[in-house]
């Protein structure tokens, strides 16, 4: 009842934040086949995988991890207590890093298989991609199934407004 009485006006930025989803999970199967053709073919497209680290920073990273960060988390850790302090705190921020991380360690990989071509270098590619592949299917999930519809039922109206105000 609650949400019917919200409008629909109400949830521009989670619906925002979901449609990033689809964009990073389009990305996500992209840097599989990536990941795909390299284990098979033995040849590195260095330009996908460099361009798949910078999409991972300047779009799944500085506009979707910080926009859920600096609004959407930031308001429900103001607002909903001990439990969105255990799922925010202790689940999403903690992936963001991790994804961070993989980031780190792909880039990594890359520079020192460039420098030194070897099996071992090339599983370090593909394991910090396909963790990274990995990582965001499961947060995403999370996302979608649990933490959006527990901000959309469970934060004030008026908070939910004033985060559609600051995404607009």
């Amino acid at each position: 009842m609650e949400e019917q009485e919200r409008g629909t006006n109400v949830g521009v930025l989670i619906d925002t934040l979901r449609r990033q989803h689809e964009n990073i999970e389009h990305f996500t199967a992209e840097l599989k086949a990536s990941c795909i053709h390299f284990m098979e073919t033995g040849e590195l497209n260095r330009k996908a995988f460099r361009e798949a680290v910078a999409f991972i920073r300047s779009y799944a990273d500085e506009q979707h991890h910080r926009k859920e960060e600096d609004g959407l988390f930031a308001a429900m850790l103001e607002h909903l207590g001990e439990p969105a302090r255990k799922l925010i705190r202790g689940g999403m921020l903690v992936e963001h890093e991790m994804a961070r991380h993989l980031t780190a360690e792909l880039e990594e990989a890359l520079d020192v298989y460039e420098r030194e071509p070897s099996a071992e270098h090339k599983l370090e590619i593909l394991s910090a991609a396909m963790g990274y592949c990995q990582l965001l299917k499961r947060h995403i999930q999370k996302e979608n199934e649990v933490v959006y519809p527990f901000a959309e039922r469970a934060l004030p109206r008026e908070v939910l407004e004033q985060l559609d105000r600051d995404e607009r």
